[in-house]
């Protein structure tokens, strides 16, 4: 076993519930690492409707660079389908999960590319926002283990190399797409937004 894999187990270990964790802390942790992800669909979908025109492009940014990143992780997971700690097994587990590759995380890689996207963009609060609720995702996914630590540091540099291999070809081609979205988008719900039900 490398000392890399060495370092990964342990600081899992330090982090992992154990039998004697309270409920209420499970609970918590359980609700933060699957609740919290499906709140993301609703809130850009409500930024899209009713939020500023100005932010679709981030919008359409983030979930297209979020998408890329998410296929690369599963041809990393295809390359080198690193077990997750149930499967070894190691520590405790206090969530229902399939034996998928562990790394890196899908969950992290989400988060930390919308917080990327967010932040570098003008409505940076939300950035930081994304980038704390992901920072508690990734913390509850090990406590609950289901993840290593280095999935969550995996994540992260998956999601800064993709962000920075694909912003240049968004900068070219992402004001077209999101114009040829919103012009698509005006289209189809007209009549709602003449009825003032959602913004133009």
């Amino acid at each position: 076993m490398s000392q890399v894999e060495i370092l990964n187990q342990s600081l899992f270990l330090l982090l992992n519930a154990t039998p004697e964790t309270s409920p209420f802390t499970i609970r918590l942790a359980a609700f933060i690492a699957q609740d919290v992800m499906r709140l993301l669909p609703l809130w850009l979908a409500a930024l899209w409707l009713w939020g500023r025109p100005a932010l679709r492009g981030t919008i359409l940014k983030s979930v297209a660079l979020t998408a890329v990143a998410l296929l690369g992780n599963w041809l990393i997971g295809l390359v080198w389908p690193h077990p997750r700690p149930f499967a070894i097994p190691l520590g405790h587990t206090f969530l229902l999960h399939d034996a998928t590759p562990s790394f890196p995380s899908n969950h992290g890689t989400i988060f930390a590319m919308m917080a990327l996207c967010w932040c570098c963009s003008p409505a940076r609060g939300w950035g930081w926002l994304l980038a704390i609720a992901g920072a508690a995702v990734a913390w509850s996914r090990v406590f609950l283990g289901v993840h290593f630590p280095l999935d969550m540091l995996g994540a992260l540099l998956v999601s800064v190399f993709w962000y920075a291999s694909l912003s240049p070809l968004w900068s070219r081609k992402g004001g077209a797409l999101t114009a040829a979205l919103e012009s698509l988008y005006r289209q189809l719900l007209a009549k709602p937004i003449a009825a003032g039900l959602i913004r133009r």
